[in-house]
């Protein structure tokens, strides 16, 4: 009888032991279902594919201002299509142009010297204003059109000049501040800037006088905005040569492109939204346009190692440099790569336009 009780009292346990093991179990199917049910997995969306050769992401680094009371800024990050075709739509209209209008001024490679050389827009007209006995380019139209700006190194180091549009009336404006390229005139009229190499960006007056820095880094190609209140230029003071823009008088300079194989010269569209400039490794330079407010960059060109453009005063055209039929000569296009049309050719290199009216 004792034998009994106590067999059955085991049995009993093991039954209450089985039976919360059921239990449990049970609660635990039921929690793991309840959270499959909240967290199901495929809830997170499947990521699309991106085409890497496509798409580019800009993150461009801190930018160090070139003066103590130079504010620096850098656009945030971008989206650029460098490699793909244009959306015309996007870009600045060309509208109706009657023609290539205005003149160009141009550097004319004769009898293995650089030389001065100015023709009508549509290619016509060509002239020879100088024939120095040393290299002379470089060379911009004023912004009314009746004198030209150049560099040349006819009386030792390379000096800034100014002449009238038949090479007449020559006069040195710059002496011993170093060595000088890329002069322009400002919109006023006030002022000339330009590069002084290895020191920075200059400015002086239609005279030569006052010339002074207004950046100290290794800064070139300096290019007024239409309305003279900023200057564009190129510079490696970031690590790898870029595309800036500053106040006029070099404060708040801005980081505007972040993109390897950096050219030098840039210009303004005449709206002042947009600037024109060129890069890509030696041999195969394209244009593009960037906006200067979201950091928008468009390719125009694809392939024949194209540089130095300029854009023409009414905003329907950009001219450039192209080497694209086995010898530097000057084309023009519009604002959205079409309409490309060659203004010179010549057995010898034209190169580095600047448009004028």
């Amino acid at each position: 009888m004792d034998s009994r009780k106590i067999s059955l009292g085991t049995l009993d346990i093991f039954l209450l032991i089985g039976l919360g093991c059921g239990v449990i179990g049970l609660c635990v199917l039921a929690l793991g279902f309840v959270y499959t049910f909240r967290n199901p997995p495929n809830a997170q969306p499947s990521a699309t594919p991106v085409d890497q050769n496509a798409l580019t992401t800009l993150a461009p680094g801190s930018v160090t201002p070139s003066l103590t009371n130079s504010t620096a800024t850098v656009f945030p990050t971008l989206t650029i299509t460098p490699e793909d075709a244009l959306i015309p739509s996007a870009l600045p209209n060309p509208g109706n142009s009657a023609g290539l209008q205005g003149k160009i001024v141009f550097t004319c490679y004769i009898h293995q010297i650089d030389q001065i050389c100015l023709m009508n827009a549509d290619g016509s007209g060509r002239q020879q204003l100088t024939d120095f006995d040393a290299t002379t380019f470089y060379a911009s139209l004023s912004p009314d059109g009746t004198t030209i700006y150049f560099v040349s190194r006819k009386d030792g180091g390379f000096e800034i000049y100014s002449m009238n549009l038949k090479g007449k009336g020559v006069k040195r404006l710059s002496r011993g501040i170093g060595s000088l390229y890329a002069p322009e005139l400002s919109p006023s009229g006030e002022r000339i800037v330009f590069t002084n190499n290895g020191n920075g960006v200059w400015v002086m007056r239609p005279d030569g006088g006052n010339p002074h820095a207004i950046t100290t880094r290794d800064d070139i190609d300096p290019t007024w905005s239409p309305d003279g209140s900023m200057i564009a230029f190129a510079s490696s003071r970031s690590g790898k040569r870029q595309l800036y823009v500053m106040a006029k008088n070099g404060d708040d300079i801005r980081q505007l492109t972040d993109l390897n194989d950096m050219g030098g010269r840039s210009t303004w569209s005449p709206d002042g939204k947009w600037l024109a400039f060129y890069r890509g490794p030696a041999g195969d330079h394209n244009i593009f346009i960037v906006n200067v407010e979201t950091g928008e960059i468009n390719r125009l060109t694809d392939g024949g190692d194209n540089l130095g453009p300029s854009w023409s005063p009414d905003g329907n055209w950009i001219a450039f440099t192209s080497f694209r039929d086995g010898n530097n000569e000057i084309y023009a296009m519009h604002p959205d790569g079409t309409g490309v049309t060659r203004l010179t050719d010549n057995p010898v290199s034209d190169w580095q336009p600047r448009w004028g009216k």
